[in-house]
Protein backbone atom coordinates (compact mmCIF):
# COMPACT_ATOMS: atom_id res chain seq x y z
CA UNK A 1 0.00 0.00 0.00
CA UNK A 2 2.85 2.32 0.97
CA UNK A 3 4.49 1.40 -1.86
CA UNK A 4 2.24 2.18 -4.08
CA UNK A 5 1.51 5.71 -3.01
CA UNK A 6 5.44 6.50 -3.00
CA UNK A 7 5.27 5.29 -7.06
CA UNK A 8 2.20 7.22 -7.58
CA UNK A 9 3.96 10.57 -5.46
CA UNK A 10 6.82 9.83 -7.91
CA UNK A 11 4.83 9.17 -11.05
CA UNK A 12 2.83 12.67 -10.35
CA UNK A 13 6.10 14.75 -9.31
CA UNK A 14 8.21 13.51 -12.75
CA UNK A 15 10.85 12.22 -10.15
CA UNK A 16 10.38 8.09 -11.65
CA UNK A 17 12.52 6.47 -14.05
CA UNK A 18 10.05 5.26 -16.97
CA UNK A 19 12.73 2.52 -17.65
CA UNK A 20 11.25 -1.13 -18.09
CA UNK A 21 7.75 0.60 -17.53
CA UNK A 22 7.70 3.02 -19.91
CA UNK A 23 4.53 3.54 -22.39
CA UNK A 24 5.13 1.82 -25.71
CA UNK A 25 3.19 3.53 -28.47
CA UNK A 26 2.95 1.79 -32.15
CA UNK A 27 4.91 4.04 -33.87
CA UNK A 28 8.10 3.92 -31.59
CA UNK A 29 11.27 3.51 -32.27
CA UNK A 30 14.02 2.13 -29.89
CA UNK A 31 17.55 2.75 -29.88
CA UNK A 32 18.99 0.09 -27.93
CA UNK A 33 22.19 -1.54 -26.15
CA UNK A 34 24.05 -3.10 -23.03
CA UNK A 35 25.75 0.43 -21.52
CA UNK A 36 29.08 1.62 -22.85
CA UNK A 37 28.33 0.22 -26.19
CA UNK A 38 28.17 3.14 -28.10
CA UNK A 39 24.67 3.99 -27.48
CA UNK A 40 25.38 8.21 -27.34
CA UNK A 41 27.45 7.74 -30.17
CA UNK A 42 24.53 6.38 -32.20
CA UNK A 43 21.86 8.76 -30.99
CA UNK A 44 24.42 11.51 -32.00
CA UNK A 45 24.47 10.23 -35.61
CA UNK A 46 20.81 9.61 -35.74
CA UNK A 47 19.84 12.90 -34.90
CA UNK A 48 21.83 15.03 -36.79
CA UNK A 49 20.63 12.80 -39.99
CA UNK A 50 17.11 13.02 -39.07
CA UNK A 51 17.58 16.82 -37.84
CA UNK A 52 20.03 18.24 -40.14
CA UNK A 53 18.27 21.85 -39.23
CA UNK A 54 19.41 21.64 -36.16
CA UNK A 55 22.03 21.53 -33.96
CA UNK A 56 22.01 18.56 -31.77
CA UNK A 57 24.19 18.85 -28.55
CA UNK A 58 23.67 17.34 -24.91
CA UNK A 59 21.74 20.75 -24.14
CA UNK A 60 18.38 18.93 -26.33
CA UNK A 61 19.44 14.84 -27.14
CA UNK A 62 16.55 14.29 -24.46
CA UNK A 63 14.24 15.78 -26.66
CA UNK A 64 14.83 14.77 -29.49
CA UNK A 65 16.19 11.00 -28.26
CA UNK A 66 15.16 10.43 -24.60
CA UNK A 67 16.70 8.45 -22.74
CA UNK A 68 14.06 6.18 -21.02
CA UNK A 69 16.66 5.02 -18.28
CA UNK A 70 17.03 8.77 -17.52
CA UNK A 71 13.54 10.28 -17.72
CA UNK A 72 10.32 10.61 -16.08
CA UNK A 73 7.66 8.44 -17.41
CA UNK A 74 5.22 11.66 -17.49
CA UNK A 75 8.14 12.97 -19.45
CA UNK A 76 8.19 10.39 -21.83
CA UNK A 77 4.30 10.63 -22.50
CA UNK A 78 4.24 14.20 -22.96
CA UNK A 79 6.46 13.83 -25.62
CA UNK A 80 4.82 13.81 -29.45
CA UNK A 81 4.93 10.99 -31.65
CA UNK A 82 6.99 9.37 -33.54
CA UNK A 83 8.95 8.80 -30.71
CA UNK A 84 12.66 7.82 -30.97
CA UNK A 85 13.91 6.23 -27.46
CA UNK A 86 17.17 5.39 -25.81
CA UNK A 87 17.01 1.85 -23.64
CA UNK A 88 19.17 -0.33 -22.20
CA UNK A 89 16.41 -3.04 -21.66
CA UNK A 90 16.90 -6.84 -22.24
CA UNK A 91 14.40 -8.09 -24.90
CA UNK A 92 11.11 -6.41 -24.45
CA UNK A 93 8.12 -7.75 -26.89
CA UNK A 94 6.43 -4.48 -26.84
CA UNK A 95 9.63 -2.58 -28.85
CA UNK A 96 7.67 -2.63 -32.17
CA UNK A 97 10.91 -1.46 -33.89
CA UNK A 98 14.82 -1.74 -32.80
CA UNK A 99 17.85 -0.90 -33.76
CA UNK A 100 19.90 -2.95 -31.59
CA UNK A 101 24.02 -1.77 -31.03
CA UNK A 102 26.33 -4.13 -29.91
CA UNK A 103 30.07 -4.02 -28.85
CA UNK A 104 32.79 -6.74 -28.10
CA UNK A 105 32.40 -7.33 -24.35
CA UNK A 106 36.05 -7.12 -23.51
CA UNK A 107 35.85 -3.25 -24.90
CA UNK A 108 32.60 -2.89 -23.05
CA UNK A 109 34.14 -4.20 -19.58
CA UNK A 110 37.03 -1.69 -19.77
CA UNK A 111 34.71 1.67 -20.48
CA UNK A 112 32.74 0.01 -17.57
CA UNK A 113 35.07 0.45 -15.72
CA UNK A 114 35.74 4.04 -16.16
CA UNK A 115 32.38 4.69 -16.07
CA UNK A 116 31.66 3.18 -12.68
CA UNK A 117 35.15 4.97 -10.94
CA UNK A 118 32.55 8.28 -13.17
CA UNK A 119 29.32 7.79 -11.31
CA UNK A 120 31.20 6.55 -7.92
CA UNK A 121 29.93 2.93 -8.37
CA UNK A 122 33.79 1.97 -6.64
CA UNK A 123 36.70 3.47 -5.60
CA UNK A 124 39.64 4.07 -7.98
CA UNK A 125 41.68 1.43 -6.49
CA UNK A 126 39.12 -0.89 -6.90
CA UNK A 127 40.63 -4.22 -8.34
CA UNK A 128 39.92 -4.61 -11.79
CA UNK A 129 40.10 -7.96 -11.77
CA UNK A 130 37.53 -7.97 -9.36
CA UNK A 131 35.17 -5.64 -11.57
CA UNK A 132 35.46 -8.33 -14.55
CA UNK A 133 34.26 -10.94 -12.24
CA UNK A 134 31.08 -8.32 -11.40
CA UNK A 135 30.62 -7.90 -14.75
CA UNK A 136 30.64 -11.02 -16.09
CA UNK A 137 28.30 -11.97 -12.97
CA UNK A 138 25.69 -9.23 -13.17
CA UNK A 139 26.66 -8.03 -9.81
CA UNK A 140 27.07 -3.96 -11.75
CA UNK A 141 24.64 -1.74 -10.87
CA UNK A 142 23.29 -2.51 -14.61
CA UNK A 143 22.08 -6.03 -13.22
CA UNK A 144 18.32 -5.09 -14.13
CA UNK A 145 19.31 -4.99 -17.52
CA UNK A 146 20.94 -8.60 -17.51
CA UNK A 147 24.49 -9.76 -18.29
CA UNK A 148 25.55 -8.26 -21.26
CA UNK A 149 24.99 -12.00 -22.91
CA UNK A 150 21.50 -11.89 -21.10
CA UNK A 151 20.97 -8.25 -23.29
CA UNK A 152 22.58 -9.30 -26.31
CA UNK A 153 21.55 -12.81 -26.46
CA UNK A 154 17.48 -12.09 -25.72
CA UNK A 155 17.32 -9.65 -28.65
CA UNK A 156 19.53 -11.72 -31.18
CA UNK A 157 17.03 -14.77 -30.34
CA UNK A 158 14.00 -13.01 -30.61
CA UNK A 159 14.72 -10.24 -32.98
CA UNK A 160 17.54 -11.06 -35.48
CA UNK A 161 16.73 -11.59 -39.07
CA UNK A 162 13.27 -9.80 -38.88
CA UNK A 163 12.80 -6.65 -40.96
CA UNK A 164 11.91 -4.58 -37.82
CA UNK A 165 15.00 -5.19 -36.23
CA UNK A 166 18.54 -4.11 -37.21
CA UNK A 167 21.82 -5.24 -35.40
CA UNK A 168 24.89 -2.92 -35.81
CA UNK A 169 28.43 -3.86 -34.32
CA UNK A 170 30.17 -0.69 -33.03
CA UNK A 171 33.22 -2.03 -34.60
CA UNK A 172 31.62 -1.47 -37.56
CA UNK A 173 30.13 2.00 -36.94
CA UNK A 174 33.93 2.57 -36.10
CA UNK A 175 35.25 1.00 -38.88
CA UNK A 176 33.36 2.86 -41.92
CA UNK A 177 30.69 5.13 -40.16
CA UNK A 178 29.33 6.59 -43.21
CA UNK A 179 28.33 3.33 -45.16
CA UNK A 180 26.66 2.04 -41.34
CA UNK A 181 24.98 4.98 -41.04
CA UNK A 182 23.35 4.80 -44.63
CA UNK A 183 22.18 1.32 -43.31
CA UNK A 184 20.58 3.01 -40.36
CA UNK A 185 19.22 5.60 -42.44
CA UNK A 186 17.39 2.95 -45.09
CA UNK A 187 16.07 1.24 -41.72
CA UNK A 188 14.23 4.28 -40.37
CA UNK A 189 13.21 5.03 -44.39
CA UNK A 190 15.10 7.87 -44.81
CA UNK A 191 16.32 8.65 -48.36
CA UNK A 192 20.46 10.16 -46.87
CA UNK A 193 22.18 12.36 -49.69
CA UNK A 194 26.21 11.35 -49.65
CA UNK A 195 26.45 15.40 -48.23
CA UNK A 196 23.80 14.31 -45.88
CA UNK A 197 25.57 11.20 -44.31
CA UNK A 198 29.15 13.22 -44.49
CA UNK A 199 27.28 16.31 -42.27
CA UNK A 200 25.94 13.25 -39.57
CA UNK A 201 29.21 11.81 -39.01
CA UNK A 202 30.79 14.92 -38.85
CA UNK A 203 28.88 16.91 -36.46
CA UNK A 204 28.90 13.38 -34.19
CA UNK A 205 32.77 12.92 -34.08
CA UNK A 206 34.07 11.66 -30.82
CA UNK A 207 36.16 15.09 -30.87
CA UNK A 208 33.01 17.01 -31.38
CA UNK A 209 31.09 15.27 -28.18
CA UNK A 210 33.93 15.60 -26.17
CA UNK A 211 33.70 19.16 -27.06
CA UNK A 212 29.54 19.22 -25.83
CA UNK A 213 30.49 17.66 -22.92
CA UNK A 214 33.15 19.94 -21.77
CA UNK A 215 30.83 22.86 -22.42
CA UNK A 216 27.26 20.96 -21.33
CA UNK A 217 28.13 18.04 -19.24
CA UNK A 218 27.38 19.83 -15.82
CA UNK A 219 23.54 20.44 -16.93
CA UNK A 220 23.44 16.71 -18.57
CA UNK A 221 20.76 14.36 -17.26
CA UNK A 222 23.13 11.64 -17.80
CA UNK A 223 26.48 13.51 -16.39
CA UNK A 224 25.56 15.91 -13.95
CA UNK A 225 26.82 15.74 -10.65
CA UNK A 226 29.22 13.13 -11.55
CA UNK A 227 32.92 13.46 -11.50
CA UNK A 228 34.53 15.51 -14.57
CA UNK A 229 37.62 14.54 -14.27
CA UNK A 230 36.42 11.10 -15.78
CA UNK A 231 34.98 11.98 -19.21
CA UNK A 232 31.96 10.29 -20.30
CA UNK A 233 32.57 9.99 -23.89
CA UNK A 234 35.57 7.70 -24.37
CA UNK A 235 38.68 7.06 -26.78
CA UNK A 236 35.92 5.85 -29.40
CA UNK A 237 38.25 2.90 -30.53
CA UNK A 238 37.80 -0.85 -30.87
CA UNK A 239 39.95 -3.47 -29.35
CA UNK A 240 41.43 -1.01 -26.45
CA UNK A 241 41.11 -4.28 -24.23
CA UNK A 242 44.23 -5.44 -25.46
CA UNK A 243 46.42 -3.09 -23.81
CA UNK A 244 44.38 -2.65 -20.85
CA UNK A 245 42.92 -5.96 -19.65
CA UNK A 246 44.53 -9.00 -17.56
CA UNK A 247 44.87 -12.29 -19.40
CA UNK A 248 42.78 -13.25 -16.42
CA UNK A 249 39.99 -11.36 -17.23
CA UNK A 250 39.86 -11.72 -20.77
CA UNK A 251 39.82 -15.58 -20.12
CA UNK A 252 37.44 -15.23 -17.93
CA UNK A 253 34.89 -13.07 -20.58
CA UNK A 254 35.53 -15.47 -23.31
CA UNK A 255 35.11 -18.57 -21.07
CA UNK A 256 31.68 -17.16 -20.30
CA UNK A 257 30.56 -15.66 -23.35
CA UNK A 258 32.64 -17.08 -26.43
CA UNK A 259 29.62 -18.54 -28.13
CA UNK A 260 28.33 -15.69 -28.51
CA UNK A 261 30.91 -13.48 -29.02
CA UNK A 262 31.62 -15.87 -31.86
CA UNK A 263 28.65 -15.85 -33.43
CA UNK A 264 28.64 -11.71 -33.60
CA UNK A 265 32.12 -12.09 -35.59
CA UNK A 266 34.28 -11.15 -32.50
CA UNK A 267 38.35 -13.21 -32.52
CA UNK A 268 38.39 -14.94 -29.49
CA UNK A 269 42.42 -15.21 -28.34
CA UNK A 270 41.99 -17.65 -25.35
CA UNK A 271 39.16 -20.16 -26.79
CA UNK A 272 39.61 -21.59 -29.89
CA UNK A 273 36.42 -21.13 -32.67
CA UNK A 274 36.34 -25.30 -32.76
CA UNK A 275 36.14 -25.42 -28.87
CA UNK A 276 33.27 -22.99 -29.32
CA UNK A 277 31.30 -24.94 -31.99
CA UNK A 278 32.04 -28.07 -29.88
CA UNK A 279 29.98 -26.26 -26.91
CA UNK A 280 27.60 -25.31 -29.26
CA UNK A 281 27.18 -29.12 -30.79
CA UNK A 282 26.91 -30.53 -26.69
CA UNK A 283 24.29 -28.20 -26.24
CA UNK A 284 22.16 -29.41 -29.34
CA UNK A 285 22.58 -32.36 -28.23
CA UNK A 286 21.62 -32.52 -24.76
CA UNK A 287 18.39 -30.30 -26.07
CA UNK A 288 17.65 -33.30 -28.10
CA UNK A 289 17.79 -35.72 -25.49
CA UNK A 290 15.91 -33.70 -23.18
CA UNK A 291 12.83 -33.46 -25.73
Amino acid sequence: MIYGIRRILKYALGRDIAGRSVAVRPDDTFIVSYPRSGNTWTRFLVANLLFPGEPVSFANIERLIPDAEAQSSRYMKRLPGPRLIKSHQYFDHRYPKVLYIVRDPRDVAASYYNFSRKYRHIEDNYPLERYIGDFVHGRLSSAPWGTWAENVGTWMAARNGRPTFLLVRYEDLIANTAAELEKVASFFGVDASPGRLHQAVENSSADQLRELEKKEGGEWVTTKNKRSDIPFIGSAVAGKWKSVLPEAAVVEIESAWGHIMAQLGYHLVTRTPESVETQLADSAVIGKQGE
